[in-house]
């Protein structure tokens, strides 16, 4: 039996196999299907062939696949009854037949094949391994030095691997340097070009946060207090939400420290942002009245189906509760996931005014015998 011999790849295909653990089947399945698409390059581009390696020696072999037929129109993949039966007396009419084929310098072709099928094979396993690694990593925070920082995006490395952090995902207020040693959280690992993985970092996200507050705060990390929710506008505010069952732990008083030590590290990470942290209730009201400090709430009134809130506070309390541009209501909506509207006393009263004033003009225009 004629056939292309290669003992040293199965030898480098044995190795390859110990120490990345790509299967030899699986790469000897590669190359023959490689050894395909190159003879049909190199050769008969309309000839049905198989390839098959020898597991054992690498031995090589080539066939043309016809089909068995009555009258054959297409020699290069027909082949008639009688001649098949030379090869194979059992075989009948719509079989197909291999026969065994030598093209001529195909060694060459084979060994250069095998060879780019096993580089790209171990280029894929080794990223399959970073994809698996980092894939770990989400929900994460990593630390890295700052490789470029131009056009918006900020390259990371993370050692085997680099951390992109688009515009969306840095603070605002952040300037980002070269060299610069920061830390970030690990929003997602995506396949990038060419199956490389790519892991997208950011440190504006709200879990960047979470995740410092369970780095620094033992009681946190080891369950005791729960942190519920968390709404950021970055690099300027950001309200956290916590919550423990034990009755003689403090949340509030746990997270922020003595003279607000343990805090403090996690606002320094953040170059000063400024974090409020917020004892969560089951009693909704409860929670938007805390959620809006450090304004001082008069009431609360909650409408569960449309999860809308209506707060009333005094006069002097109405621009401390909105904040900013808005900034203390909108991150009391987002840590508490209802919707809130504000108004003073005065505003309230106003409203209730105009409200009583509009039913009775409804009253009077109604015609009579009407209720």
């Amino acid at each position: 039996m004629k056939a292309i011999d290669n003992k040293e790849l199965i030898k480098a295909l044995e190795d390859l196999e110990k120490e990345k653990g790509i299967k030899k089947e699986y790469l000897l399945e590669s190359i023959e299907t490689a050894l395909v698409t190159a003879y049909k390059r190199n050769f008969d581009s309309s000839e049905n062939v198989k390839v098959v390696m020898d597991e054992k020696t690498g031995a090589t072999y080539v066939y043309s696949v016809k089909e068995i037929v009555e009258n054959v129109e297409n020699p290069v993949q027909q082949i008639d009854l009688a001649s098949a039966k030379k090869i194979n007396k059992t075989l009948k009419v719509g079989d197909q037949v291999d026969i065994e084929i030598v093209p001529k310098n195909f060694g060459r072709i084979a060994a250069q094949t095998a060879k780019q099928v096993i580089v790209q094979k171990i280029r894929e396993a080794e990223r399959e391994v970073l994809y698996t690694e980092y894939s770990d990593k989400k929900g994460e925070i990593v630390s890295g030095l700052i490789q470029k920082a131009d056009r918006g995006i900020v390259i990371m490395d993370l050692g085997k691997l680099e951390g992109v952090m688009p515009a969306k995902e840095q603070i605002p207020t952040e300037r980002y340097r070269v060299n610069d040693k920061i830390k970030a959280y690990v929003v997602d690992v995506d396949r990038g070009e060419k199956g490389a993985p790519q892991v997208i970092i950011s440190r504006s996200h709200p879990d960047f946060v979470r995740k410092m507050l369970e780095i620094e705060i033992p009681e946190i990390y080891e369950g005791i207090i729960e942190v519920k929710s968390v709404s950021r506008d970055p690099g300027k505010r950001c309200k956290v939400a916590v919550y423990s069952q034990d009755e003689n732990i403090d949340p509030v008083g746990s997270c922020v420290g003595p003279k607000g030590i343990r805090i403090q590290n996690i606002i320094n990470e953040l170059h000063g942002e400024k974090i409020d942290v917020i004892e969560w209730n089951p009693d909704i009201s409860t929670f938007i009245a805390a959620a809006l400090l450090p304004a001082q709430i008069m009431a609360v009134d909650v409408k569960e189906e449309d999860k809308f809130a209506q707060v009333i506070v005094a006069d002097d309390q109405l621009s401390l509760a909105i904040g900013k541009a808005g900034q203390n209501a909108r991150l009391a909506a987002k840590l508490t996931n209802w919707k809130i509207d504000i108004k003073s006393e005065t505003q309230f009263r106003e409203f209730l005014a105009n409200s009583q004033n509009e039913e009775i003009e409804e009253n009077d225009e109604m015609p009579e015998g009407e209720e």
